[in-house]
């Protein structure tokens, strides 16, 4: 059954290896499971019911992905749509979180028409794929910023706006010495570093009385608070000067997650050896497909955008070459439903460290952008500088797509097939001034 259903020996790989490279990619990507819930806690989320909707979201949508493309490319909600979702959004914005939810869902079907009409290819070739790697930068630089926030490292300063913080105080040590072991072990190439670290630092803070945790009575159905919360009629809404944010953070999570899944596409097929003759990939729309049939179920569990994660590339290494591979970790996740209320037992001084180091390797994306040309290098900085220092992934996507398009006009490069681009920079332009 699974040779007919993945094709195992045209793919050169056996059950046994596509096992084990599924429970690598599940040990490598484990720590969304701890990290997304406390994230979307900020946005007055239930902590537990979220813990389950990520289970699930990543459970079900590495499945469908396993078995409609047959690649081995596992999901789960993303590290800086969670942030965007939570700082910006419902914090920064001001919308409940069942209205975000709505949001969600909604740029999931926007995704699922992009795709199926073939809109996706048109705005892959406008934007440059120096500004992909720079949205990428910019998230990461984003999530550390705040993971050092949260962590005490950095502190409000009137003076310089921010400074050191008092790294003698219990829950920043705590924190220092979490990033320091992470760190560690991820250099030793300990598989499941990030899960590891961040399960022996609130070990640690537990040690020192620095972390509370009052159990409750396990149920799945008293964890689903977060289930069909979803407020789509509220996200539809043009009342009260909301369409024109609504309309915003759509465009941002569905250019986000694009963003997102072509670099793992690329990294991940080539790593594996998957790509055609021409660098093309195979199934591509199968792909999209499934990730934005996976971003409905998230948001109808309760969890901010899904998509595919560059860890793929781990269960790669070691000779994931099918959709089993996917198959695998999501039924890993599904597992891990029975530990989700043990979330709420770690503190936030053991996920601060992993969310300065997940900031970290999204760096890597940076080396794509050719920094000796100031037309790809200028709007690539402005995209990656802009993002943290204003709490806005939105704002940092803005001044990338303008200043390119205002770079290709200096420079006498406008062409009528560029309209996409100049489009795009218009509406930042009205959003900059809709925000003055």
């Amino acid at each position: 059954m699974l040779q007919r259903l993945f094709d195992l020996r045209g793919h050169g790989t056996t059950v046994r290896t596509e096992l084990l490279a599924g429970f690598t990619t599940f040990l490598t990507m484990a720590y969304i499971a701890i990290v997304n819930p406390v994230i979307l806690g900020q946005a007055g989320m239930p902590v537990a019911g979220v813990a389950v909707a990520t289970c699930v979201a990543a459970g079900l949508g590495s499945m469908l992905m396993g078995l409609l493309s047959n690649y081995p490319l596992a999901l789960a909600p993303g590290m800086g749509l969670n942030a965007y979702f939570t700082y910006t959004v419902v914090q920064g914005m001001g919308l409940p979180w069942q209205t975000a939810l709505g949001c969600v869902f909604l740029s999931g079907c926007a995704f699922a028409l992009l795709t199926l009409a073939g809109v996706r290819k048109v705005i892959i070739n406008a934007l440059p794929r120096s500004l992909f790697a720079a949205v990428g930068g910019g998230i990461g630089l984003f999530i550390a910023f705040i993971g050092l926030k949260d962590a005490g490292i950095i502190v409000a300063d009137k003076g310089t706006t921010v400074a050191l913080g008092n790294l003698t105080a219990p829950a920043a040590a705590v924190a220092v010495l979490g990033l320091l072991m992470i760190a560690g072990l991820q250099v030793r190439r300990v598989r499941g570093a990030m899960l590891i670290g961040i399960l022996l630092t609130a070990a640690t803070a537990w040690l020192l009385g620095l972390a509370r945790f009052t159990p409750v009575s396990y149920s799945l159905a008293a964890l689903g608070s977060t289930a069909f919360k979803l407020d789509i009629p509220a996200a539809l809404s043009l009342k009260g000067g909301i369409g024109l944010s609504v309309v915003e953070i759509i465009f941002v999570f569905l250019f986000v997650d694009l963003f997102d899944n072509v670099g793992t596409l690329v990294a991940v097929t080539r790593r594996a050896g998957l790509t055609a003759a021409d660098g093309s990939i195979p199934r591509l729309n199968r792909i999209l497909l499934a990730d934005s049939t996976a971003m409905f179920v998230g948001a109808l569990a309760g969890t901010s955008p899904v998509t595919s994660y560059v860890e793929s590339a781990a269960g790669v290494a070691v000779g994931g070459r099918t959709g089993l591979t996917s198959v695998v970790v999501g039924l890993l996740f599904l597992l891990t439903l029975l530990f989700a209320p043990l979330v709420q037992a770690i503190p936030v001084a053991a996920t601060a460290p992993a969310l300065i180091l997940v900031g970290a390797l999204m760096m890597g994306s940076l080396a794509e952008v050719d920094w000796r040309e100031p037309a790809e290098a200028i709007p690539a900085f402005l995209t990656v500088i802009i993002t943290p220092l204003t709490y806005s992934i939105t704002n940092g996507l803005a001044f990338g797509i303008t200043s390119y398009a205002a770079l290709k006009l200096v420079r006498g490069q406008a062409r009528a097939n560029d309209w996409l681009v100049y489009l795009l920079a218009a509406l930042c332009v009205v959003r900059f001034i809709y925000l003055s």
